[in-house]
């Protein structure tokens, strides 16, 4: 298939439309629980107590207005690799490239940590089996399982997501069993009275609690993915509006309602960085094996994430590839519908990290991550700025309007944009997470070296290109 044939196929680009409603309900809420709830959330209380709550309540809104306008953007026009492409249409060929090698490298960077703490995690349990070997297993496991196809893929993520769905339930209501009936040996000591008795809602103060916002921010990354499986999805017109609109009720289920039920039955000062406030919460209320289990939901967790972004990636690159920003190779689909030389080269890379990750100390964990939260930032921050665009050329009468519309019209696009603003000018304050927009600045420098190089090859490819409406959705 050839790009120019692919480019008329908007917007099913043809690839097989494998993903049910189930499955991408599914990946939807597995997109929104991720390491960074179940591991990171400790650092974060004991650095804002249980205002903490409030911090991921305000980002879990601001999610939400991302995922409208996101939403809207969709059902306008239904594409694979969604993110770069409306940058493309809206903001012009640079933006559109710049964003989709942007996210691609958010998900290999994400993909090598997450690889590395996946064999890490098993070596709880087997510690006589050398992490790289771990690693490996992992790698060809989830690489298999993408290229045989989407189906596949959406199945694994479906129960991958299950486990931590169920473990939080869990959580929750054995945390409420705690409060209500007073049993275990938490039993005593729990109260709702523990969200403000110990220095009040805010005990490191209002600027300590903002400072954790971006670690917050990485807590959601990926929710982002359903706009990944828009060209996958059987029936987006449906499947689409319903994953986005039930975000809240998860945002505020997971997120907000796990971390205060937890805080309700142990006391947020126990809390410390390094320790998973699931697993101290748990052996507070006396749960036999409770490292274990939260352990193996992590497990589930890690692996979660890097199945997602070998499916991302192999789509950002063949989406790259349609648009001339990457080479042609990377636009054709295996037997199975799948882009399967771009998950190869995807796959590679996160191979190189495992080698890395082995070799150098576990900082680089965190360097990663921070890495990650600023890319992630980069392409929630063009989604909000293309639906702006967009709203502007319906008002004008220039583009059909979609069948989903964000509420309130772009208004609450602004918002999250001024937001999104304020926890970069976060993370520039902060000296440990700084070293991230460093490294941003470096890729941001490469990439435009490589779109000269691009552009004296091939001017036609960095020309403004019309989309082809023929079949919005």
């Amino acid at each position: 298939m050839t790009s120019a044939q692919v480019g008329t196929e908007t917007p099913e680009e043809g690839y097989e439309r494998g993903l049910g409603s189930r499955q991408v309900q599914m990946i939807a809420i597995g997109g929104a629980i991720g390491v960074g709830l179940f591991l990171g959330a400790g650092a974060n209380i004991a650095k804002a107590g249980p205002s903490l709550i409030l911090m991921y309540a305000i980002a879990g809104v601001i999610i939400f207005f991302i995922m409208r306008a996101l939403g809207e953007l969709l059902l306008y026009r239904p594409v694979s690799g969604s993110f770069a492409e409306y940058s493309r249409e809206f903001l012009g060929p640079f933006f559109g490239y710049f964003t989709g090698w942007t996210y691609w490298l958010m998900w290999v960077v994400t993909g090598m940590a997450e690889l590395t703490a996946a064999a890490i995690y098993v070596n709880y349990w087997f510690p006589s089996i050398p992490q790289w070997v771990t690693a490996l297993v992992f790698l060809i496991v989830l690489f298999a399982a993408n290229l045989i196809s989407v189906k596949l893929f959406g199945e694994i993520e479906f129960w991958f997501s299950m486990v931590k769905v169920t473990a939080l339930i869990g959580m929750i209501v054995i945390g409420l069993g705690v409060l209500t009936f007073g049993f275990s040996a938490a039993g005593d000591t729990a109260a709702v009275s523990n969200l403000w008795a110990f220095d009040g809602f805010f005990p490191k103060g209002v600027g300590s609690s903002l400072m954790t916002l971006q670690g917050v921010m990485f807590a959601y990354l990926a929710v982002e993915l359903v706009g990944v499986t828009a060209g996958e999805s059987e029936n987006p017109e449906k499947t689409l509006p319903k994953a986005i609109n039930t975000l809240p009720w998860r945002i505020a289920l997971f997120y907000v309602g796990a971390l205060t039920v937890i805080l309700c039955v142990v006391k947020w000062t126990e809390f410390a960085e390094g320790v998973s406030p699931f697993v101290k919460a748990f052996a507070v209320i006396g749960i036999p094996a409770a490292a274990g289990i939260v352990n193996f939901v992590v497990l589930t967790a890690a692996l979660s994430s890097c199945n997602s972004g070998m499916y991302s990636t192999g789509r950002m690159l063949r989406n790259l590839a349609d648009s001339g920003e990457a080479p042609k190779v990377f636009s054709k689909l295996s037997s199975t519908k799948t882009p399967a030389f771009g998950i190869v080269i995807s796959v590679l890379f996160m191979g190189i990290g495992v080698i890395l990750n082995y070799i150098v100390p576990e900082k680089a964990f965190g360097y990663v991550t921070s890495v990650a939260t600023a890319a992630g930032i980069w392409t929630w921050l063009m989604i909000l700025i293309s639906h702006v665009l967009y709203r502007r050329a319906v008002v004008a009468g220039r583009l059909p309007a979609s069948s989903f519309p964000a509420p309130g019209g772009a208004v609450f696009s602004y918002v999250a944009i001024a937001f999104l603003l304020f926890v970069t000018g976060l993370i520039a304050y902060d000296a440990d997470s700084r070293v991230c927009l460093y490294v941003m600045a470096g890729w941001a420098a490469a990439l435009a070296i490589g779109w000269v190089v691009l552009r004296s090859r091939n001017p036609e490819v960095t020309q403004r290109r019309e989309p082809d409406l023929q079949k919005v959705g």
